[in-house]
């Protein structure tokens, strides 16, 4: 087996990580993307290489994909049906003042 492959291999038995890039104080991170990599250091600087390399972020978040626990869409109405009677959370309740670009 060539050298090439075997490290295809390699990275291919690497757990999968997500990666989350925040591009500027005061905002959200944001889901980009993922890697593949041995541990979260690694994960860490391969998401760096992969998805800041022109200084798009200022805080990058790796978590293991096998760690997420996600709402499936196909229960879109039943799972989140107890939140359509707290109108009071929209913010259409609130005004926002002049001025203010980010929340």
């Amino acid at each position: 087996m060539s050298e090439t492959s075997q490290q295809h291999r390699a990275r291919a038995e690497w757990p999968l990580w997500e990666v989350f890039v925040r591009s500027r104080r005061g905002l959200s991170h944001t889901h980009v993307g993922s890697v593949h990599a041995p541990d979260a250091a690694l994960a860490l600087r391969n998401a760096r290489d992969l998805y800041t390399r022109r200084s798009e972020g200022v805080s990058l978040w790796v978590v293991p994909a096998d760690r997420i626990t996600a709402s499936s869409p196909d229960e879109k109405d039943p799972f989140f049906e107890p939140a359509a009677d707290k109108a009071y959370r929209h913010p259409t309740f609130y005004e926002v003042p002049e001025g203010v670009r980010n929340l």
